[in-house]
Formats: C-alpha cells, sequence, structure tokens
C-alpha cells in the first residue's frame, strides 16, 4: 500500500530548503561579452568570472597583480621547458626590465637558445617532410615542432669560450657568475634585447641549478679541456655557490612569491629554500628561518596524477613549509595551460593593468 502524507510535504533524505547562492556568500559567473572587452585586460579580467581554464587565468592575473604590487615581496620567476625556443623569451625580458621578477632560477638549455637569439642567430620552424635522421645529417636539432641549428650551437660555444678567457685566474665558477658575466658581455658588445642582458642590467640574479645538463655547462667543460691542453688548471666550479647565494636573498626579504612555467628541477630548487632555512635553524641553531612563499602563479599543462613535479600543486607544498596556507594569507593561482597560449596573455594583461 502506498504512504500517504500531505501536498508539499518532503520525504525524509529530500532537500528541505533551496538556496539562492547569495544567501551562502557564493559569487555569480558572468558570459564574456566580447563587446565590453576593449583591451587584454579587460578580456582576463571577464575571463575570471567564467570557469575552467579561463576562470583560472583570470585569478592568475588577479594574484600576479597583487604579488607585482606588493613592494616588500621579492618574487622568484622558475622557468623550465623550451620557453626561447618557442620565441616566449621577450616576456621574460619584459617581466625583468619592469620589476615583476627579481630573481630568475632555469634551465641551461632555456638560456643557451636564448643565447642564440641574443646574438641573432636564428630558430626555424620544422618541416615535416624531414625526418629526424635527414635533421642529424644536416645539422639540425629538433626540439618538437622546431629546429635549433647544430652551426648556432658552435658559435655560441665560442662566445663562452671567449667570456671565459677573461676570468680571472683562481675564480671559483658558479651559475649565477657565469650568467652575470653573459649578461655583461651582451650588454657591452651586443644591440639585442636578451635574458641575461636584462637580468645583468637590471641586477636580477640567474641561477641554473643542474648547470652540467646543458650546452652552457659543455661549453664550460670543452674550455677546461682545452686548458688542459695548454698546461693550464680546469676552471672550477661550485654549485654550492649559487645556493648559498639564493638562500642569502631569500633570508633577508620580507614576503616571497614565485611566478613558475613548467617545474623541474628549477621549480624544486628555488621551492627548497624554506625548508632549507628551516633545517638550517634547526640543525643549526642560527643562520635559519621560517621563510614560506606568500603568493603563487604557475602555467604548466601537467597534471599531478602523473606523479611529476610540474603538476605538483601549491597546496602540497604547504606540507613541506614551502607555502604559506591560504588560510594564513597565502594567495596562489594555478593554469594547467600550454604556456605559449597563457603565458603572453597573463602578462600582457598585467602590464595594462600596471599601466
Amino acid at each position: 500500500m502506498t504512504e500517504e502524507r500531505e501536498p508539499g510535504a518532503r520525504a525524509a533524505g529530500f532537500r528541505q530548503s533551496l538556496s539562492d547562492g547569495f544567501s551562502d556568500g557564493l559569487i555569480p559567473t558572468e558570459s564574456i561579452d566580447l563587446a565590453r572587452a576593449g583591451s587584454v585586460a579587460a578580456l582576463v579580467e571577464q575571463m575570471g568570472r567564467t570557469a575552467f581554464g579561463g576562470r583560472a587565468l583570470g585569478e592568475a592575473a588577479d594574484v600576479l597583480m597583487a604579488m607585482v604590487r606588493d613592494e616588500k615581496c621579492f618574487v622568484v620567476g622558475t622557468f623550465s621547458g623550451a620557453m626561447t625556443v618557442a620565441k616566449q623569451g621577450l616576456i621574460l625580458c619584459d617581466m625583468i626590465e619592469q620589476g615583476m621578477l627579481q630573481a630568475v632560477v632555469t634551465t641551461g638549455a632555456l638560456m643557451t637558445h636564448g643565447l642564440v637569439n641574443s646574438v641573432g642567430m636564428l630558430h626555424f620552424k620544422h618541416d615535416p617532410r624531414l625526418d629526424d635522421t635527414a635533421l642529424y645529417n644536416r645539422g639540425y636539432n629538433r626540439v618538437y615542432d622546431t629546429l635549433e641549428l647544430e652551426g648556432n650551437l658552435d658559435d655560441t660555444e665560442l662566445v663562452i669560450r671567449e667570456i671565459l678567457a677573461g676570468v680571472p685566474e683562481g675564480t671559483e665558477l658558479s651559475s649565477h657568475l657565469i650568467c652575470r658575466l653573459i649578461g655583461k658581455h651582451l650588454a657591452e658588445q651586443t644591440a639585442g634585447r636578451g635574458i641575461l642582458r636584462s637580468a645583468y642590467e637590471h641586477e636580477v640574479p640567474v641561477y641554473i641549478p643542474a648547470f652540467t645538463d646543458s650546452e652552457l655547462g659543455l661549453d664550460v667543460a670543452i674550455t677546461n679541456r682545452l686548458r688542459a691542453r695548454q698546461g693550464l688548471p680546469r676552471r672550477t666550479f661550485d654549485p654550492f655557490l649559487d645556493l648559498e647565494d639564493y638562500t642569502a636573498r631569500i633570508l633577508a626579504q620580507e614576503r616571497i612569491g614565485i611566478f613558475t612555467v613548467g617545474g623541474g628541477v628549477p621549480r624544486n630548487w628555488a621551492q627548497q629554500v624554506g625548508p632549507f632555512l628551516d633545517i638550517i635553524d634547526k640543525r643549526i641553531g642560527e643562520g635559519g628561518a621560517l621563510k614560506r612563499f606568500q603568493y603563487g602563479v604557475r602555467i604548466c599543462p601537467e597534471p599531478d596524477h602523473w606523479g611529476g613535479l610540474s603538476g605538483c600543486r601549491y597546496s602540497e607544498g604547504v606540507s613541506w613549509g614551502k607555502f604559506v596556507p591560504p588560510e594564513e594569507g597565502g594567495r596562489y593561482a594555478e593554469v594547467l595551460a600550454d604556456a605559449t597560449i597563457a603565458w603572453p596573455i597573463l602578462v600582457k594583461a598585467v602590464q595594462e593593468r600596471l599601466g
């Protein structure tokens, strides 16, 4: 027999009341109106009120703006992937020159290909009619859909050799010293823009943690072999000079933020400074501190379930003592997108907002 109940009555488990969104403090979404989007900044602002990747990009612009406008925040930019081969290098120049970044941590490959651009050499589109064996035989190195000429790398090595020849004997090298020397050379000898030139001229240190995993590292190794032939001692390289220099800079800051494209070694090396300062304090008793990133913006298409650091979310970094929890004031945004699409739009939007 079917149970009878009063009209309008609800069975147990049914919703007892329906909220209107505003009663719970929720923010309504809005449709993009291109007629009102008279600039990139206006478009990205509207995207922030939509959904999915568009909302993430809009929110990233808000966090980056807050980070850049915070005069007491020291912003570290970390970059991996083939961004200079992909012709994104001038965006990084803009960020350095316009005061958005106070330190850069990157890969040697990214700086090598950027140096190629800085001295006027070219990259080319890959023609699929040439397979990889044909590319090798012609002296083309393929980076996805773009080609780096082997001749470019040979000429770059000559530049590095010339720069190192002017370094006083007995000088202990580090990646940030080599990057500064390259930047100085570019500023004095070339007319074009370049990442290391911009960094040198604006006193922004550039660190390459995995220095020997790059053409730049191989160029230094070639120099040492040539020196050995001449009976000269090899140039010594100490990566701990980079670590201590970066750590000292971070320790001196009131607040720190991070802007990341990709992940890998640059991201982890930059982020580990918090735990490093913490264990200095715990294990030595002096010289350390609790320093955690208060802002973060990340552009990377990799999800966290693949298990790589590139996809690691900021929330996981909270557990390591690398980031201030959101409930304590941390502000973070993560854009799961191709950086060659999201990065130019994001930076252009912030440039326009800054005026």
